[in-house]
């Protein structure tokens, strides 16, 4: 269990700036992460790193030379905001155009989709990279419905060594998705995770039980059995990888054990001696090897292997230099600081308040009670959405959507604060939503509430035709940016059918009145997107906590206008 916090919700922002404090040689400070604190070569791609906090050394342990150009840091285990990668992007640029690698998580995709839009729109070239070495989360059929895990490494560092040797943006592309597709992991838990300031673990795993296919953010893994002597344990990774063995491979490859979190170096040093020995019994040539904390989930019991079959590319983009705060090879030689004109941080701004009237700033203070009714709401459920999400997630859905709501209500009530009417209040409270509660949920309910504000005018008081009008647009937002359908199990399940009976007979009590019940009929359902899915069985018999709070959310809208 984490011990050693001040405020647990200060703990991420507390850790990256202790963190930045302790590598200034390497890492500087910009808003919504790190950037290297080396100079900029113009023309140079910039490969950026990123995720939730938590798993240190990832993300921004891997910034520096032969690396990653920056990494941007989400709460823990939670998505970080688009707003934030586009900060960290603007910092790192250095002309070539930006890649923002990092694992298949539907929050990770939604918000670094969003910030890759955000700078193509601005006239920068730029790319997500997804990686997907997990295994045990998808059949070989579907691998692109796999997680990231430990392979960020191997991935992170033959990208960022591309980059580092002046391949263009096209060829950095090429190399991550050849680097992608060589790499595959499996890990195995003996003991869960616990968020800072929470009494209890994510998950437990019975005494002298293992839990096989677990994931990096405290998900529960998808099979359990008994956990065997260290031979045992890496006789089974190994087994289980080699039966995903490329058909091209010619044997070569960087085998990489990784601790995540309290399995101690001593413990590795005697798997890894199993590990070594299995694949040589099998024929497989180890050019390189690492056994390591690489990929953590705070104090987690267990490990993970990560195979990268090799060609002559890939192998030496792998043993190229890299000098980062985490990971090491070779001698990079000496580079010069970043010059003062490039660590300049552009002021981070709103922008000024539009113009409003009496009638549309009362409507704002309307929506400011009513964000506080939410909030309300959503502090009295955070336990038990918290309990659903653990079934087969990582337990933090209530914790991420009072986070939002917390961020949205101080973002909103400063806008009425400055003059702000409905359509500004409303705006800025969905990117505040979005920026600070990170994951899937805020993303979605970010561009809810974004579509919602923007759909509403500064003047005027809205009829309860621009209220319908508002919520249709919110309603296709939500479609149209989470991806998913009737049926997939997730909060759409409940926001669409209860918004096309308001846009049908305008009643915001009918159209609410069904949303509990449409939220409990997501139990029988099987999780087809999303982080649950790959542990469906475990989520089917619980409704999808995310249908659970937009129920509740509509409810007290309805409350309040109906």
């Amino acid at each position: 269990m984490t011990k050693l916090w001040n405020n647990p919700d200060d703990f991420p922002k507390e850790l990256v700036d202790g963190f930045v404090a302790a590598n200034g040689r390497h890492v500087r400070r910009v808003p919504g992460g790190v950037a290297r604190n080396t100079a900029k070569r113009q023309g140079k791609v910039s490969v950026l790193v990123g995720g939730g906090t938590g798993h240190y050394p990832a993300f921004m342990g891997w910034v520096g030379p032969g690396m990653a150009d920056g990494a941007v840091c989400g709460n823990i285990f939670s998505s970080p905001s688009a707003t934030e990668a586009v900060s960290v992007a603007k910092a790192a640029d250095q002309g070539g155009g930006t890649v923002i690698c990092f694992g298949n998580y539907a929050g990770d995709v939604l918000h670094f989709g969003a910030a890759v839009e955000q700078l193509k729109a601005e006239g920068q070239k730029a790319s997500v990279l997804v990686l997907t070495d997990d295994i045990a989360s998808a059949p070989p059929e579907t691998p692109e419905k796999r997680r990231g895990i430990s392979g960020f490494v191997p991935v992170f560092k033959i990208t960022g060594a591309a980059a580092e040797a002046g391949y263009d943006f096209d060829e950095v592309l090429r190399v991550n998705a050849k680097a992608n597709d060589a790499t595959f992991t499996l890990g195995v838990a003996y003991s869960g995770c616990t968020l800072p300031g929470a009494a209890q673990p994510l998950f437990t795993v019975p005494e002298g039980r293992l839990s096989l296919g677990l994931g990096v953010h405290g998900e529960p893994g998808i099979d359990e059995m008994d956990l065997g002597t260290a031979d045992e344990v890496a006789r089974l990774l190994v087994g289980k990888l080699l039966e995903e063995r490329p058909a091209n491979a010619d044997g070569r490859v960087v085998a990489l054990l990784n601790g995540l979190g309290t399995t101690k170096y001593e413990e590795l040093f005697v798997v890894f001696k199993s590990v070594h020995a299995a694949l040589e019994e099998a024929g497989v040539t180890i050019v390189d090897s690492v056994a390591d904390e690489l990929v953590t989930s705070l104090d987690m019991g267990g490990l993970s292997l990560s195979l990268v079959w090799l060609d002559d590319e890939l192998e030496k983009l792998w043993l190229d230099p890299v000098d980062t705060p985490a990971f090491k090879r070779g001698a990079i030689g000496d580079v010069a600081p970043i010059s003062e004109a490039d660590a300049v941080i552009a002021e981070d701004t709103k922008g000024e308040i539009p113009e409003s009237d009496d009638a549309s700033r009362a409507a704002a203070a309307q929506a400011v009670d009513g964000i506080e009714k939410i909030l309300a709401r959503l502090k009295e459920q955070e336990e038990e959405l918290g309990n659903l999400d653990a079934f087969a997630g990582d337990g933090d859905h209530g914790i991420g959507m009072v986070r939002g709501a917390t961020s949205a209500l101080r973002e909103a009530k400063a806008a009425v604060e400055a003059g702000a009417g409905l359509g500004t209040t409303l705006t800025r409270a969905g990117q505040a939503w979005s920026d600070d509660a990170g994951g899937t949920s805020g993303a979605l309910w970010g561009a809810i509430i974004l579509a919602v504000g923007g759909s509403l005018s500064d003047t005027g008081t809205p009829t309860n035709d621009d209220a319908v009008a508002a919520f249709v647009a919110g309603r296709d937002a939500l479609v149209k940016v989470g991806g998913a359908e009737l049926g997939d199990k997730t909060m759409v399940d409940v926001i669409v059918p209860v918004v096309n009976e308001l846009e049908a007979n305008g009643s915001w009590a009918d159209a609410a009145s069904s949303a509990p019940k449409l939220a409990q009929d997501t139990a029988p359902l099987s999780p087809k997107i999303g982080r649950s899915r790959p542990l469906a069985e475990k989520s089917v018999g619980h409704p999808d906590p995310g249908a659970v709070s937009a129920g509740s959310i509509i409810e007290v809208i309805a409350n309040l206008i109906g």
